[in-house]
């Protein structure tokens, strides 16, 4: 199938590794040229020199996603290099651990993830759009998660509220982006095979594997083949949605599984 993405200019935040890459590396596949924002600057250029290897039109915008000058500036060069794009990937974020209780949490803890996850988002879009505007084309992909979609879990409701700050963002920005031809969505993954749970303990995944109907974890490319079908011109009546690929677990419970 032609996504019709080829050409088009497709930006993944937090795009040097995990997810992200194979965000990046999905599109990349389809035509799309790639730029790669990660905080990591060495990550960043390291991943676009791999993309670039494998024929896949990829540079790096190194920036601090939920920075709002570094922000402005890595899209300055991006609107520099390209003149305009028309995919935006709000990849970017932090993992939960440590786990606290809501009523032990420092506000610092709180403030941080909310950061990470929700500013973030905000910020790429509001920069986003407009040049997505001169192009008449626009795809914004944000990223929740099974956990605010299943109702989350003891100790992360500083990254439940996160994930669902974004679904409520990913909806009232399709209703206010529909008119300019740029739809928004969100994808709501479970868990999936990157770095992220290199930490968890055998038992843990053990556990994690047997609540999910398919018996395993979600793979990255899987969650690249489902975002580059919402960057695709065929899904553009396709908007305002949180799309979960959690395997069909959607509820959540975590136990005792250290």
């Amino acid at each position: 199938m032609d996504l019709g993405i080829e050409g088009r200019v497709a930006v993944i935040t937090g795009g040097a590794r995990g997810i992200g890459f194979a965000e990046a590396e999905a599109l990349g596949a389809e035509g799309a040229v790639i730029a790669i924002n990660d905080i990591d600057s060495v990550a960043a250029m390291d991943a676009a020199a791999i993309l670039r290897a494998r024929g896949i039109q990829a540079s790096a915008f190194p920036a601090d996603a939920a920075d709002e000058a570094e922000v402005a500036e890595a899209m300055r060069k991006i609107a520099e290099k390209f003149g305009k794009i028309a995919i935006l990937v709000n990849n970017a974020g932090v993992g939960v651990k440590p786990d606290y209780s809501a009523y032990e949490m420092p506000a610092e803890v709180w403030d941080s993830m909310q950061r990470a996850h929700v500013r973030s988002t905000f910020l790429w879009s509001r920069a986003a759009i407009p040049l997505m505007r001169l192009g008449g084309y626009g795809r914004i992909v944000n990223t929740s998660s099974m956990n605010y979609t299943g109702g989350g879990r003891p100790g992360a409701t500083h990254y439940v509220a996160a994930k669902a700050s974004i679904a409520g963002f990913t909806r009232a920005l399709a209703k206010e982006m529909g008119p300019d031809g740029i739809t928004v969505n969100a994808i709501a993954p479970g868990y999936v095979a990157t770095e992220l749970i290199d930490g968890f303990s055998s038992p843990m995944l053990a556990v994690i594997r047997e609540q999910n109907p398919t018996r395993r974890l979600c793979e990255p490319n899987e969650i690249g083949a489902l975002v580059a079908y919402l960057a695709s011109r065929q899904a553009g009546f396709i908007n305002g949605e949180i799309v979960c690929i959690d395997g069909g677990r959607r509820e959540f419970y975590w136990g005792n599984t250290a």
